[in-house]
This record gives C-alpha cells, structure tokens and sequence, in this order.
C-alpha cells in the first residue's frame, strides 16, 4: 500500500509539474493608464495565455531595462525614435507575418511614417499614436492671465505667461525628446538640430521658466488636471482627453481642454515589438494580433482617447473622438504636424544633459 501511495503522489507530482510547464505565459511592458483592463481579462479567456503586465512612465526606463538585455518581457510598447536606434542595437527581433494576419488592418498612412524608424515595418506594429501638445483648465487660466495664448507654445515657453500661470500649476513632461523638439519649434528652429547654439537657445529658454513649472512628470498630470491641483500641462493628447473625462465623470466642475499649438507639435508613434530575448515568442505574437483585431484596438482607443493605427477599426470607434480633430486630425491639423528623427548618441547626450541642468539648475 505505501509503495502504491507513492507511486501515485509521484504520478500527481509529475501531472502538476507537467500543467505547470505548459501554463502559456505572455510578459508585457507597457506605458501607465494605456489599456482597457478588460482586454487583457479578454485575452487571456480566449487564448489561455496568462498575462503578467507591468507599467511605466517614460522611454527612458523601458530602454534602460532593454539595453541591459535579460528584461523577461515579451512585448514592449516603446515609442518610434527609441524603438530606430534599439533596431540598430540589436534589442528586438523582426515580426513573423505569417502570425500577425491581422496586419491586412493597419492604417497605410500611419504605417508609411512608422517606416521612417522601422524601415518595412519589420521589428513593430503601431499600437497607438498622437501629438503632445497643452492641456489647460480654460476658467483657471483666463483667471490667471486674461487673454492668455492658449493656441501657442508661448503660453508656457514665454516666462511672463509661465510666471502668471505658476499661481494655478504647470506640469510638464519629464521627457526631453518631446520638450526639446517643442522648444525649438516655438523659436523657429529645426525641431530635428541638435546643433550646439540651438540647444544654447532652448537650454537658456527653459531656464527661464523653469522656476515657474511646478512639476516634471509624465504620467501624475493627468490627475492633476482631472482635480484641479493644476491649470495647465506640457503632455500627451491621450492623456489630457483622459484628465478631462475623468473631471467629467467625477462632476467636480473642472474642465480641461487639449490645444496643438499653432507653431507646431510633435507627432509620435507607440510600437508594440517584441524583445530578441523574449522568453515566449509565440505568445508575444499572438497577443500583437489580438490587438490588432479592429473591435479590440478600438476599445482601447475609446478608453485612451489616443488615435491608433489600424484603418478598419474607425468605423467602430466611439465617435466623439473619431471627429475630434485634435486625435484624429483633419488636412489643416496634420499640416501643422511634425516628427523627429532619432537622436544619436551624441545628441542624446546632449539633450539629456541640457534637461537633466534645467530640472536640476544645476
């Protein structure tokens, strides 16, 4: 009887470890308040496949954790110009077609810029794109500084606004590859140079208002504008249409609303790929191609109210924010539009160090 016992609590031993070894896992690295929760509930009731997903706030923590390789993580969501130069060093491997069928419902127009920093769209697949632009409370900062340009860069770039506007709160982006470019639109310089004597002007500029920004962060300015505790943020789109909707859903009368500056404003694109590393490749593929179901995506659009890049899902997209061109912008919008190239490491450098002085004063 005992050596029965145990020959069945080996057997029960070898049945769980075995289930164990077969439990499909997929690893997800993804930006903070950038998803339906109940996509990741849907695809794990579809599939099997558990999903263990983790958050964070800035490019610069994700290309941290890559570039020291061994990061476990199966599909990462950086954006373009950091996902160029991590194609150049070897981080992630090139997408199977043969298992994103859904692919034949991405937008040619988003994947066509997507190409300049993922020629082929070979290593990524748009998740989801916008401008960065100003979020504003417009009763707060027409109380603050009446007739305030809040179609311009020069509402936070011109220390006389940002001095105004420091009463009420100004956030800003802790992103350097977004401020910059920004800065050097709203001086009529080439938001691509890295030129010495323009990052002289937009260092100088920036510290000029940097004792009037409250906070750099990329991610706690959505609540504080939801709340109230700011009037104005340097930041995504998404992520001001989602400070307003959550003013909105907790009905405590503040308003926020989204401004592309007449000067100009960054364009970006968020990718999903998968790290060269990654421990579940298969699953990391079959979770690119659930997102890329038209009825999924939009989902997550209408929760983000970011634009996406798949064509055959707009029809299906909540139409407030299909027809609200600061997501989904009209000729006249887009032409105001721009992308940046991918720093190299010199000008990374360069653009790190003038931030990191700014923020610091030091």
């Amino acid at each position: 009887m005992r050596s029965l016992s145990l020959l069945l609590a080996g057997g029960l031993a070898l049945l769980a470890a075995s289930a164990s070894a077969q439990e499909r896992v997929v690893n997800v690295f993804n930006w903070s308040d950038y998803i339906d929760a109940s996509l990741i509930d849907q695809f794990t009731k579809e599939t099997g496949i558990r999903v263990v997903y983790d958050t964070y706030d800035s490019n610069e923590i994700l290309e941290t954790r890559l570039l020291a390789g061994g990061s476990g993580y199966d599909v990462v969501v950086p954006s373009a110009e950091y996902l160029a130069r991590q194609i150049q060093a070897g981080v992630f491997q090139k997408l199977d077609p043969s298992k994103l069928p859904n692919s034949k419902n991405m937008w040619p127009l988003v994947s066509e810029r997507v190409a300049a920093y993922d020629p082929g769209n070979s290593y990524s697949v748009n998740y989801m794109w916008g401008t960065t632009g100003i979020g504003y409370n417009p009763k707060k900062v027409a109380e603050a500084l009446p007739g305030a340009p809040t179609d311009s860069w020069a509402l936070v770039f011109d220390p006389k606004n940002a001095e105004a506007l420091s009463k009420c709160g100004i956030d800003m982006l802790d992103a350097p590859g977004e401020i910059v470019p920004a800065a050097l639109r709203y001086l009529g310089l080439d938001p691509n140079s890295s030129a010495p004597a323009d990052l002289k002007r937009v260092e100088d500029m920036l510290a000029s208002i940097r004792p009037f920004i409250r906070k750099f962060h990329s991610s706690e300015y959505i609540n504080a504008l939801a709340n109230g505790d700011i009037c104005v943020a340097v930041g995504f789109s998404g992520d001001v249409f989602q400070a307003r909707d959550r003013a909105s859903e907790a009905n405590n009368g503040t308003e926020v609303a989204y401004a592309i500056p007449k000067e100009g404003a960054m364009m970006w694109f968020d990718q999903m790929a998968i790290p060269a590393d990654a421990p579940h490749v298969a699953e990391a593929h079959e979770f690119i191609n659930f997102m890329m179901r038209p009825e999924v995506i939009a989902k997550a659009t209408d929760f983000v109210s970011y634009a996406n890049g798949n064509l055959t899902s707009q029809p299906l997209i909540n139409k407030e924010i299909l027809d609200d061109p600061a997501i989904y912008p009209n000729e006249q919008t887009l032409a105001v539009l721009f992308t940046k190239a991918p720093y190299d490491s010199r000008a990374q450098r360069l653009v790190t160090r003038l931030f990191t002085t700014v923020k610091t004063g030091q």
